[in-house]
């Protein structure tokens, strides 16, 4: 069983501020959070969490009714977190471009981290993209929710004329998310150690030819 914490930090709330049920909700989450990083959503169980946090099955089911909706929370408390560290910080940036760049480059940061861990979003992507069902609902929700939001940043650096006006927002999203993934895969499987510095300089060329 790897022992790697999930590359994000637990919730940002002191568990001591909530009601003991929450705390230990909160727990068996953060617990199946760092599991899911390493094992995929299939590779939780609630056998396997109560394992790892040291309680009975009966006391994982009592948060937790089902394995699915144990995935679920998984991928709602990821989103979160990744909302935290990628999207909020870049908010402090001013519109238009620079917000664009800030978030992309957390994006980029972010996905440099989860080598090693690995990518919720695109292990979940490769476990459950041909399997309807709720939780592959759940995972396309928060992608999609993300993505909007970068095609918001991309937009707003439009309006901002920071970028051409003929600026397709689709395209360059499609090849920013392309980079990423190209990233992560070059990184994780090729381990190609260059692979974030060609990553970066491929975001800096798709940018620089839609410039203003």
């Amino acid at each position: 069983m790897p022992s790697h914490p999930s590359s994000f930090p637990s919730s940002s709330r002191s568990p001591r501020a909530l009601p003991k049920g929450q705390q230990t909700r909160a727990a068996i989450l953060n617990a199946a959070v760092a599991l899911a990083a390493q094992a995929g959503l299939e590779g939780l169980s609630i056998g396997l969490l109560a394992e790892v946090t040291g309680m009975s099955k009966s006391g994982v089911f009592a948060h937790f009714g089902s394995r699915e909706e144990l995935q679920i929370a998984v991928i709602g408390e990821y989103h979160a977190r990744f909302e935290d560290e990628v999207f909020r910080p870049a908010l402090e940036q001013p519109r238009g471009l620079p917000r664009l760049r800030a978030l992309l480059a957390n994006w980029m940061h972010r996905t440099s981290l989860e080598i090693d861990s690995g990518c919720l979003y695109i292990s979940g992507a490769v476990e459950f993209d041909d399997r309807p069902g709720p939780v592959r609902d759940a995972l396309v929700a928060s992608i999609e929710t993300w993505m909007a939001a970068v095609r918001r940043a991309i937009a707003s650096a439009r309006q901002e004329g920071h970028l051409r006006p003929e600026a397709d927002e689709d395209q360059l999203l499609f090849e920013i998310h392309g980079l990423v993934l190209a990233l992560h895969h070059e990184a994780r499987l090729l381990r190609r150690p260059d692979a974030r510095i060609r990553a970066e300089a491929g975001l800096d060329n798709l940018l620089r030819h839609r410039l203003i």
